[in-house]
């Protein structure tokens, strides 16, 4: 039976996407500003999370205060899962453009909703039950939220640019946090802790819903991403069946075929969000309560933090474009590793600028994942499957890595060991590094099933020259190989008395 060879044609100068400027500063910003929305949420709840404590849970004693109010913000990462699984299968049959309009609107809707919620000397249980209803709302949207946002820009980058502009993805993560942040320390400051317990904790939360809006501006008014629309494209010139109810996703094609990826990304997202949440979440939390400093006072240092953060947020994007994505996820891993404890031990000092010194160590460190998160997954998967596959490998990690306040909590409180922060920090840091490793490196490469992406026509011309020679060294080496199993396949004939050439 003779085999049939696929026919392929020659990638030439007009199969080379030339990214139009404009429409990919419209999908960054519209990506970094929901993605900010959601954190902005995050961020709140980690700052107010001693006054949620006291509205929704006031007859526990105030460890138990802390530890309830962040085991709520916890409790929904269980339903993100779900969420990445519906959202990514939309996401890879419709379209990234549609789905992220969706969980835009359902993330700004429950995070709004939390301002409404009665306390519970009004309504008793009913309150802190609404209040878990309104996160695992919004933990079923922002299970397709992140992951869409991310292949949304890396699918609108050019492939020299990829790491930089996929930066401010999390430079909008981390803005929200600082927006977040200094909405509760200017609300309390202003009403005071007594009115701001009463009623103040509300208002940032009611500012979701005019942000939601702006982001459902952004996002309606863009299209759909280059690198999908050629996916859509090819289905229709095969004529593909079914082709109106959008491309088919198979989880167990995910499941089997890409376990290498999928393990790295959970890796990843495992080292990124627990440090994230460490730092972010938990330390406002860890400031006030185990370490007795006022709430603002805690605030202000860590907004101050995550201000420095904003500017090295993007360097390490853009650096990651020149040597890679995994000396960046190594970097960290190590330097999390090795310094966990120091910075602890300066953030226990009780001396301000120590504080700030480990605090800072802590946030390079977490910028050198972030820095590089947001182009390192979606390059991992072909198009076909790249929602679904990402959203499936984020969420799992995410379930894991958003327990992270309440373990942390609830660890130093029964050892009363204030140093089981960094030792959880260090045995995340020992995934991060084996995932660091062992991954592939993806930058300056065209995304998986995508032709490349460059930013003008003469960087087209470089691209297609580079994509020429790499073709001709993986013949060189098939060659070799080739050459190799010759030799070796003659010297078993010459041992066996039976077989002639």
């Amino acid at each position: 039976m003779k085999s049939r060879r696929k026919h392929v044609n020659p990638i030439g100068l007009n199969d080379i996407t030339i990214v139009d400027d404009a429409k990919m500063r419209k999908a960054i910003t519209a990506a970094a500003l929901g993605n900010a929305m959601e954190w902005f949420d995050f961020g709140v709840y980690g700052f107010v999370a001693y006054a949620l404590g006291k509205v929704f849970f006031p007859g526990a004693d105030p460890g138990v205060q802390m530890i309830a109010a962040l085991a709520t913000f916890s409790v929904p990462f269980l339903i993100r899962p779900l969420g990445g699984l519906f959202f990514g299968a939309l996401g890879d049959r419709y379209g990234r453009q549609k789905v992220l309009a969706a969980t835009i609107v359902i993330m700004s809707i429950s995070t709004f909703a939390i301002g409404l919620i009665p306390s519970y000397a009004s309504i008793g249980v009913w309150a802190p039950v609404l209040l878990l209803l309104a996160k695992m709302a919004q933990g079923f949207s922002v299970g397709g939220e992140y992951t869409g946002a991310s292949i949304f820009v890396a699918e609108y980058a050019p492939d020299r640019k990829r790491g930089f502009l996929g930066s401010w993805l999390d430079f909008g993560s981390i803005a929200g946090f600082v927006l977040g942040a200094g909405v509760v320390v200017l609300i309390s400051t202003v009403l005071g802790e007594e009115e701001f317990l009463e009623w103040g904790w509300r208002l940032p939360f009611f500012l979701a819903l005019p942000l939601g809006m702006i982001g459902l501006y952004l996002r309606h008014a863009l299209e759909e991403t280059p690198a999908f629309q050629q996916h859509v494209d090819k289905l229709e010139q095969g004529d593909r069946e079914g082709l109106a109810g959008g491309p088919k996703v198979s989880f167990k094609e995910v499941a089997t075929k890409h376990w290498r990826s999928l393990l790295t990304c959970i890796g990843v997202v495992i080292a990124t969000n627990v440090t994230y949440y460490m730092l972010l979440t938990y330390m406002p939390s860890y400031l006030s309560h185990n370490l007795h400093y006022s709430e603002n006072r805690g605030v202000l240092i860590i907004i101050a933090i995550m201000i420095g953060m904003l500017f090295v947020q993007p360097i390490m994007g853009l650096m990651s474009d020149k040597y890679g994505r995994r000396p960046f996820i190594i970097f960290g891993s190590v330097g999390l590793f090795v310094l966990a404890i120091p910075a602890f031990m300066l953030i226990n000092s009780n001396v301000l600028g120590l504080i700030f010194a480990g605090l800072l160590i802590l946030a390079v460190l977490l910028n050198a994942f972030t820095g590089v998160m947001a182009s390192t997954l979606p390059a991992m998967f072909p198009t076909h499957i790249r929602y679904s596959a990402l959203a499936s490998a984020f969420n799992i990690s995410v379930l894991i890595a958003g327990l992270t306040p309440t373990i942390a909590a609830w660890l130093v409180e029964a050892t009363n060991n204030l140093y089981v922060p960094a030792y959880y920090l260090m045995f995340i840091a020992v995934i991060g590094l084996v995932t660091g490793i062992t991954m592939k490196e993806t930058a300056n490469k065209p995304l998986r099933g995508a032709t490349p992406a460059a930013s003008d026509i003469e960087e087209a011309r470089e691209l297609l020259q580079e994509h020429h020679d790499n073709i001709e060294q993986k013949i060189e080496d098939i060659d070799a190989q080739i050459s190799d199993l010759e030799n070796k396949r003659q010297t078993l004939v010459q041992q066996h008395p039976r077989i002639n050439e």
